[in-house]
């Protein structure tokens, strides 16, 4: 092709050889031994309650961080060594929520037992997939801390509709997978839960922090207050980041948007000093829905979850 200098594959964009995208550090696995991060996408949103194409966002997350430079300033280096594997995505049933929910959790378990090194950076999906891979880091990584950013409780009663996107925390509670105490809610909004639900999780001991507590302590002093005793009596550390936890006008492709939310500053530092911990066992993040947001603002913020995560697991001081 030197006889053509100027053409070029489609779709390919400015390359400048200055700088490191995250999409060159990258890489399809191979199947070989996993150790440390790797992202999996689970593409599933028939379960939500509401609209949702949640199902799309494990690709606009990916297309976000190939728009992202791998580069970290506080680190003064990449946030990856090397390269990270992506595992690629789960297979969804098309009509059947509980299979798809199998499939999830045997998946994740089986990875997961074969790869005890491995830490997944899960791309939701609806926050249904909670579930299913708690429940699978619960049976492979001992005792579980959930550490759930979310504007919702997420304990719906399941006789109403199933095991929808409003129900993972209830099934995990009423299953006994997880203990209320090891669960930890940051950013529960005013005007977004019932009186019940929220008697439900006080009674199972769920360790709620809302918005207004948040605003009166801070996020981050809240998590520093509350780590070390879950941290004696837990074995892992698994972040759950619901988007909606952020303020409407920072993540607009949410189906549950809402006013009063975190910041996305708030939640990028939260989400790297918790990563920083020597038991962290993984992160999901779920609820963007590409078909309601604004120039993939939303895509681009769970994108930067994801750096921040891997920039504090880089930076643990640990490790």
């Amino acid at each position: 092709m030197d006889k053509y200098p100027f053409l070029r594959e489609a779709g390919s964009s400015f390359k400048d050889r200055d700088v490191t995208k995250m999409s060159d550090l990258i890489s399809k696995w191979d199947g070989q031994s996993i150790k440390g991060p790797a992202l999996i996408g689970v593409p599933l949103s028939k379960s939500s309650i509401s609209h949702s194409g949640a199902s799309f966002a494990p690709g606009t997350i990916r297309q976000a961080l190939k728009h992202s430079s791998a580069y970290s300033a506080e680190l003064e280096g990449h946030v990856v060594s090397d390269f990270l594997y992506d595992l690629g995505d789960i297979d969804i049933h098309v009509t059947d929520i509980v299979k798809s929910h199998q499939q999830i959790f045997h998946t994740m378990h089986a990875l997961l037992s074969d790869h005890p090194d491995w830490v997944p950076l899960i791309l939701g999906g609806d926050n249904s997939i909670s579930y299913s891979t708690i429940k699978a880091i619960a049976q492979t990584k001992g005792t579980a801390a959930v550490i759930q950013f979310d504007a919702h409780h997420d304990v719906r009663n399941t006789e109403d509709g199933g095991p929808t996107n409003g129900t993972p925390f209830r099934r995990l509670l009423d299953e006994e997978i997880i203990e209320g105490q090891h669960l930890i809610q940051l950013g529960i909004r005013e005007f977004s839960n019932s009186q019940a639900y929220e008697a439900y999780a006080k009674k199972h001991n769920v360790n709620i922090h809302t918005m207004g507590m948040i605003r009166e302590k801070g996020l981050v002093p809240t998590i520093k207050e509350i780590l070390p005793a879950i941290q004696t009596r837990t074995d892992s550390i698994f972040i759950s980041v619901d988007m909606d936890v952020l303020d409407q006008s920072h993540a607009p492709g949410c189906p549950a948007i809402g006013p009063g939310g975190l910041y996305t500053d708030e939640l990028l530092e939260a989400v790297k000093y918790i990563a920083q911990q020597p038991n962290v066992a993984g992160i999901e993040i779920v609820e963007v829905d590409p078909t309601l947001d604004f120039r993939d603002m939303t895509s681009r913020a769970a994108a930067h979850v994801l750096l921040h995560a891997l920039k504090g697991m880089k930076h643990s001081p640990f490790k």
